[in-house]
């Protein structure tokens, strides 16, 4: 029996084209799939780790996903090997990796010394991850999106939203112990649940795309250098780098927040109300 009789055709067309299914494809196409079922393993892999006790391994695992996530999507423009099937995978492995990983780690981590409550907190920022992946795919086919749009995020991105939940464990590895467990699984269970409501939320945030941002040429070399430190830092001080890293994402949120409004009004001044 062929392999084309026992497994549907990848990135499958109409069903009646015939022509389509035995096609052959190009491997580049493949590539980004590869990468993305790679950042499925990590955060799978991230679980494994935290049941075992190891959660430093198991929150690297975790971030790495979130590396190889931002590296997919490029890698497939790139090869220019986008296809639908690869978008609808990219956000089940976005669920997987960036909803339900965190989630675990941090029950198993420090949740699960608040009972009921912190796994309660778990469910409430699993389900957030997934309401805002929900809005994000619809978001796409939207074809009345302005073009500046592309540079915002509607919400904390999931990857961000993954990164931003894991801070308790953090300041944890910085050797900041705290000596009153349960007011601390407390606290991070409440913690969990405002990070879930970011990402379902619709505050505007920094996407890095689109945003056309120049810098005079003078300004090259420093950026460079504070890049280079900033690197090193985190090579050298990783969690207390991290740590500061997520703060200073948080100060990040209202300043787009009233860019992304600035731009808006900008807009409604030039082509005035939307009719009907």
């Amino acid at each position: 029996m062929s392999l084309d009789k026992l497994f549907p055709p990848f990135d499958p067309g109409h069903p009646d084209d015939e022509a389509r299914t035995h096609r052959r494809i190009p491997f580049r196409r493949i590539v980004p799939n590869l990468i993305t079922i790679l950042a499925i393993c990590a955060g799978m892999t991230g679980v494994r780790l935290a049941f075992e006790g190891r959660f430093e391994l198991a929150v690297l695992m975790v971030l790495g996903a979130a590396v190889l996530d931002g590296i997919d999507g490029r890698v497939a423009r790139m090869l220019k090997g986008q296809s639908r099937f690869g978008a609808e995978m990219d956000s089940l492995a976005d669920i997987v990796n960036f909803g339900l990983a965190p989630g675990l780690l941090l029950y198993a981590f420090l949740l699960n010394e608040a009972g009921a409550f912190g796994w309660t907190a778990a469910l409430l920022y699993t389900t957030g991850c997934a309401l805002r992946l929900a809005r994000f795919n619809t978001m796409l086919d939207d074809p009345n999106r302005p073009k500046w749009h592309s540079a915002f995020f509607v919400g904390v991105p999931a990857p961000a939203g993954a990164a931003l939940a894991m801070l308790p464990m953090y300041v944890s590895f910085t050797g900041l112990n705290v000596n009153l467990p349960q007011i601390t699984a407390g606290f991070a269970s409440i913690y969990l649940v405002l990070v879930g409501l970011l990402m379902a939320s619709r505050i505007p945030t920094w996407s890095g795309k689109g945003a056309g941002i120049r810098v005079p040429r003078s300004y090259a070399i420093p950026i460079i250098m504070v890049m280079v430190l900033y690197v090193a830092m985190l090579v050298s001080f990783f969690w207390e780098t991290l740590t500061v890293t997520i703060l200073a994402y948080y100060v990040s949120i209202p300043f787009s927040w009233r860019e992304f409004s600035k731009r808006s009004n900008r807009e409604a001044r030039q082509f005035g109300p939307p009719q009907g």
